[in-house]
């Protein structure tokens, strides 16, 4: 499929995958941030919206926080080749930190994360240590990596003053460099930090893995600023790359990272007037679109006949990610990301036909790598109706459907012993609850004394009080089991219309701080506010 296309099918995917509109309700409720008076006096997204593209009139900020710089090594820790100690140059020195604090990681034994970090680490070394250091297998950062480790110990081991030191300098910081002024209002500012050094990683089995991702200076950032605003100073002895008065875009800061080419920005938190309207304005789309989802269902069905091969590729395009709600994907240029792909960017590889399988007939197979190298393996039953094909599905979850998956936590196989131990232990206490209730029945039943009766009440207390408890540990970990791999976020945040899911709160007193947690509740404010429990989607 041409670019065109895939821009056209990419254009309605996204309304596409919020069809089930009256099913949907998840939840949230406004718990403002007490610090922004500011911003609670006045409801933000009740202001007018400028029509001509402008995102702000005023934009004053402090710029972004950058990351300390690189301490070295003290004298007694050394790096060592072929079992002799190396005093490496700081550049040098730094770079080898990186990959000594991931030595427990699985990503130093990847062949593809050690070439990458080799490759790019010689590139910081001087001339003479390039000489040297000829080969990965014969470095040792053992030394180095027991030093941080050590070093992760003591931060640990700190007294609850030295914490709380280091808690307000983190607040001071949050002060500072964490809020700007937009139109004259106080806003949060969602990543004020710049990223630190270190060793790009990726998803999944990305071929870039172990690249160095480089320290970024005030030389490579441009800020966005308005006009008559106090611009930004830089850290001594530097420069910004360029300041910039651009109102037509929300960010505050940008820069180029090394590593894959793209742009990082420094955004607006997502509690913020603008992020709220963006959010505000994309549900209202696929609110809008219900009504001519019955119109694209037609049309791409007309496209399967057409005699254009771009229209009925088009259409089945379409067709698969309304039945399937698979992302669209697009083209990306082959050896710079992982091998991940959407609906447009399938490969033959990737999909099996078979005229029976498992008991049924016509059955379409897909296998491949997704968003974040998430697999996406389903058969699909179809049957033919007078050249159209037909997916009968059964209705899932907005989250399964779309295939919002995610890696299980590592700590998932221990946190579900744990819990397992509970119930065994909850269990046996229950036994023995149920136990001396019986017992104690049996002693009412022979001498009928108010001691012995309220004795039964008790046991009988005891025993519901134990049921309840065990009941609520397996259906935690029902829960758990269901949702190991499941991103139950990205569709609750991304997806679901969060007016649906106040009004269903709301109708039902369920209360919204149950589902939605502080962070979530800012970003949803406006929805909060303005739904009431008879709003119709």
């Amino acid at each position: 499929m041409n670019k065109y296309g895939i821009w056209v099918v990419q254009s309605i995917t996204y309304s596409l995958k919020v069809r089930n509109f009256a099913s949907i309700a998840s939840l949230g409720r406004l718990a403002s941030d007490c610090q922004v008076k500011d911003i609670e006096s006045k409801r933000r997204w009740e202001e007018g919206q400028s029509l001509d593209g402008q995102k702000w009139k005023t934009l004053e900020h402090k710029g972004p926080l950058f990351p300390p710089e690189y301490e070295p090594l003290p004298k007694t820790v050394s790096f060592y080749y072929g079992g002799k100690p190396v005093r490496l140059s700081v550049a040098a020195e730094e770079v080898a930190t990186f990959y000594a604090k991931m030595l427990d990681h699985e990503y130093t034994s990847k062949e593809v994360f050690q070439r990458n970090f080799f490759t790019d680490w010689r590139k910081e070394m001087t001339e003479e240590e390039r000489g040297l250091i000829q080969t990965l297998s014969k470095c040792d950062f053992g030394e180095i990596h027991g030093y941080f480790l050590a070093k992760a110990e003591e931060k640990k081991a700190l007294t609850k003053e030295e914490k709380q030191v280091l808690k307000e300098e983190a607040s001071r910081q949050v002060e500072e460099y964490g809020y700007c002024y937009l139109d004259g209002h106080r806003e949060r500012i969602g990543n004020f930090r710049v990223e630190p050094p270190g060793l790009f990683r990726g998803r999944g089995e990305h071929p870039k893995m172990g690249k160095l991702k480089k320290r970024v200076l005030p030389e490579d950032i441009t800020i966005n600023c308005s006009k008559d605003s106090n611009i930004p100073v830089p850290p001594r002895g530097h420069h910004w790359k360029k300041v910039q008065h651009d109102n037509a875009v929300t960010w505050l800061a940008s820069w180029v990272e090394n590593v894959q080419g793209s742009i990082k920005y420094i955004m607006l938190n997502p509690s913020s007037k603008l992020k709220g309207e963006r959010d505000w304005q994309k549900f209202e789309i696929a609110r809008k679109l219900k009504s001519k989802v019955d119109m694209i269902r037609r049309q791409y069905r007309a496209d399967w006949k057409s005699r254009e091969m771009k229209k009925r590729q088009r259409g089945v395009a379409v067709y698969f990610i309304d039945k399937l709600a698979l992302r669209a994907g697009n083209e990306k240029e082959e050896g710079e990301t992982a091998d991940t792909v959407g609906c447009c960017s399938l490969r033959v590889e990737h999909i099996t036909l078979h005229e029976k399988l498992d008991g049924q007939e016509c059955v379409v197979e897909f296998d491949f790598l997704g968003k974040d190298s998430i697999r996406y393996y389903n058969k699909v039953p179809v049957e033919k109706r007078e050249k159209i094909l037909s997916y009968n599905r059964a209705n899932r979850a907005v989250a399964i459907l779309c295939n919002h998956q995610r890696a299980a936590p590592k700590t998932f196989e221990k946190s579900m012993q744990l819990l397992q131990e509970k119930i065994a232990l909850k269990q046996e206490k229950l036994d023995e609850a149920k136990e001396e209730l019986k017992e104690a029945r049996n002693q009412h039943k022979d001498c009928s004394t108010d001691k012995s009766r309220k004795l039964v009440d008790k046991q009988e207390k005891s025993v519901k009080k134990l049921e309840e408890q065990l009941k609520k540990l397996q259906l935690q970990m029902t829960d758990r089991e269901e949702n190991k791999v499941i991103a139950l976020g990205t569709s609750k945040l991304n997806y679901l219309d969060p007016r649906i899911s106040v009004a269903w709160c709301k109708k039902f007193g369920v209360p919204i701080e149950k589902i939605y947690n502080k962070t979530q509740r800012d970003k949803f404010a406006w929805a909060i506010d303005m739904t009431e429990e008879d709003y119709q989607f």
